[in-house]
């Protein structure tokens, strides 16, 4: 009866009410819009920075819009599908990020449309680490132990890892390396800190021809 009564009283709470009590429960998903030559500030008190979408471009008329001409505001289907996986390389698995929305760190997907940055983040427990082929992982939990959730080495996504590189190198997305987690487990768990090369030599190549990465991810435990 208790349980009964406390949902009809949920339900008698206006909508606009639920956005602070969210921040108390997890997931704690964070969101926010920054104007073009603007600094985004990604935090997280407790966890680490996961990002959950991301898009720098334009989708309404109305965001970043005071002062602007009519003809820079007009374009409101102005997508990056990049944006994600610039701001996950930058942002993934640490506590504190700062990027700014401009075209020279992320390209422009609709020239002479003032943009905004619009992102959204999770604070997660789990710590992420990209890094590009050829590149070295270093994974540390300062004075607590590293236990590894979960690893592969090779391509799930076509903009992670993909500056300068040719479309040929990018487009298998399907290159899943399955000892990736064991190799990473037995290297890693229960260190501090952990580096790890993300070469075919360490791991092996599976999908030859594409330009790979190491994505990780693990928690620090006591």
């Amino acid at each position: 009866m208790r349980f009964r009564a406390l949902c009809a009283a949920l339900l008698l709470v206006p909508s606009c009410c639920f956005e602070n009590v969210a921040n108390f429960h997890p997931p704690d998903i964070r969101a926010s819009k920054t104007c073009e030559l603007y600094s985004a500030l990604l935090y997280c008190e407790r966890g680490f920075i996961r990002m959950d979408s991301a898009n720098y471009g334009r989708a309404d008329h109305a965001t970043c819009s005071e002062g602007r001409p009519p003809q820079q505001l007009a374009n409101a289907q102005c997508f990056l599908p990049s944006t994600l996986a610039v701001m996950s390389q930058r942002c993934d698995g640490t506590k504190q990020c700062e990027v700014t929305a401009t075209n020279d760190v992320f390209s422009d997907p609709c020239v002479g449309t003032y943009k905004y940055l619009d992102i959204k983040y999770v604070c997660s427990p789990s710590k992420r680490s990209v890094t590009c082929e050829g590149g070295t992982a270093e994974l540390d939990c300062g004075d607590k132990a590293i236990r590894i959730e979960n690893a592969n080495y090779g391509r799930r996504d076509r903009y992670l890892c993909s500056s300068g590189r040719p479309a040929d190198q990018l487009t298998n997305v399907q290159c899943v390396l399955s000892g990736t987690l064991g190799l990473l487990r037995k290297r890693c768990d229960g260190n501090t800190q952990c580096t790890v090369m993300a070469t075919n030599y360490v791991f092996s190549d599976p999908c030859v021809g594409t330009y790979k990465y190491l994505d990780v991810t693990y928690t620090c435990s006591p």
